[in-house]
């Protein structure tokens, strides 16, 4: 993909970004491990790595998306870490009230089977109320859903 239509495709992902907030009033961001992505010290674990990481976030939380990404000071557990992620390692938006989503394929051009493991975060300094231990979200990009046919 050369950098004119690369460009295109971060400005889509940020206005799918927004408009699923706008709407859902939250939105999940997959990112892939890539040594451009800064989630303070915490790091990916190993499994993240292969796999990527689920973030959330909300209309309540402060951050900024720019031409590069976004930059948001988020909460992993009850520990607040400076993040920043590149536009260009977000490879899927989506909105799980909506059934929604955005998925754009690997910089390699092959797709990958996108089965995820994260933790939810969320930012501060407004927590969410909820005890962050033990939420798990599980996405199965490869599942489709079935229509009813009446």
């Amino acid at each position: 993909m050369d950098s004119k239509t690369a460009g295109h495709v971060n400005s889509l992902k940020k206005h799918v970004f927004y408009e699923l907030l706008s709407l859902a009033g939250r939105v999940f961001v997959l990112v892939r491990y890539s040594g451009h992505v800064i989630l303070g010290n915490r790091g990916f674990t190993s499994d993240e790595k292969e796999n990527g990481i689920i973030l959330v976030f909300n209309s309540r939380m402060h951050f900024q998306w720019d031409e590069f990404g976004i930059t948001a000071t988020l909460v992993f557990g009850t520990s607040s870490q400076k993040c920043f992620i590149p536009v260009d390692e977000i490879s899927a938006i989506y909105s799980s009230e909506l059934g929604v989503q955005f998925t754009v394929s690997p910089h390699s051009g092959k797709m990958q089977d996108l089965h995820v493991k994260s933790e939810t975060v969320s930012a501060s300094p407004e927590p969410s109320g909820e005890s962050g231990a033990g939420n798990v979200i599980k996405v199965d990009f490869t599942r489709k859903r079935e229509k009813n046919d009446k």
